[in-house]
């Protein structure tokens, strides 16, 4: 059966600019709905009071905890930086983590407890459908596709194997489209705010919002709020997988994606945390993938320098010029 999603009502989180540049002992209307945003991602303490509009000592180190987290500049204020990264999409997963030892490029996150799917390796783990939930601008056939590329990414660089099946009751892993609560404890929320989320092992559970608009080609797909459904579906396979966030901007498993955004191909940090978890597939060749983003980032260093030298040189130019004239 095909869900309808028609009028659901955006939650994406753009009423936080009205708190842009506050900072500790400000009290602002409304702000208590920030607070329950930082609880729910795991910058907040549970016990802490979210009910009031005041900005505290304890929210201030929250707001600190997460511009740490996410790669931004540490004010402990509510900046333009922040604001705007508060309203990207994300997935709905705690960012609050069992972290890897602290290492100049490795930012890998497990859940707490490391859990991973407990087999031995090699192995396959099958997925199913949910039958009743399938969002109703896309053809299963397509989002089968999809799928069938995300576990692929995952299945090329570790010894896991990965199967459709038609027994979504005995299936390892359940997809499902849902709106709204849909009882796992962690309701969605409409359109744009929390697009997906993915339980740790050996849950199986990946759930996705069915109110968004799910793209698997922005060619077709125009909406100015389209969610690339291959990006969040490799995103949250990381999830079920064991990985949680990793704060490394351009890997898989960041946790926000823009509307229209594409981030699928799986780079060095997401690579070397799942292998720590089940080793590496034998035909993968972890350097060959290290020396492309080192040419890719030497080529673009080459470029700065050659665009550095052409500006000197243009100077020296005008300024050859001018001594000429004046003689």
């Amino acid at each position: 059966m095909i869900s309808t999603v028609n009028n659901h009502n955006s939650t994406s989180w753009s009423n936080f600019g009205n708190f842009l540049d506050a900072g500790k002992g400000s009290h602002y209307n409304g702000i208590s709905e920030l607070k329950r945003y930082m609880q729910r991602f795991g910058y907040l303490r549970i016990f802490e009071n979210r009910s009031n509009d005041e900005f505290n000592d304890q929210f201030e180190a929250s707001v600190a905890r997460y511009q740490r987290k996410l790669g931004l500049t540490v004010t402990g204020k509510l900046d333009s930086e922040t604001i705007a990264q508060m309203a990207v999409p994300r997935c709905g997963v705690s960012d609050t983590s069992r972290p890897t030892k602290v290492h100049a490029i490795q930012h890998y996150n497990y859940f707490n407890g490391k859990p991973r799917w407990s087999r031995a390796m090699p192995t396959t783990l099958a997925y199913a459908f949910a039958p009743n939930y399938v969002v109703s601008n896309l053809k299963l056939s397509d989002i089968k596709l999809i799928f069938r590329r995300a576990f692929s990414r995952w299945s090329a660089v570790i010894p896991v194997n990965f199967t459709e099946t038609e027994d979504y009751g005995f299936s390892d892993i359940k997809i499902g489209f849902y709106i709204g609560d849909h009882d796992d404890g962690e309701p969605f929320d409409g359109v744009l705010g929390v697009l997906a989320h993915g339980f740790s092992p050996e849950s199986g559970k990946l759930h996705l919002d069915a109110a968004e608009t799910w793209a698997v080609d922005f060619d077709l797909e125009k909406s100015t709020v389209a969610i690339d459904l291959e990006s969040v579906a490799t995103h949250e396979i990381g999830h079920v997988l064991g990985l949680a966030h990793s704060f490394v901007k351009e890997s898989v498993m960041y946790p926000s994606l823009k509307p229209r955004q594409k981030k699928t191909e799986l780079k060095v940090d997401d690579i070397e945390g799942i292998q720590q978890l089940y080793g590496s597939n034998p035909n993968f060749n972890i350097k060959a993938l290290s020396q492309s983003d080192t040419s890719s980032s030497n080529h673009a260093a080459d470029s700065k320098i050659e665009i550095g030298l052409s500006r000197w040189t243009i100077v020296a130019m005008i300024l050859i010029v001018c001594l000429t004239i004046k003689a």
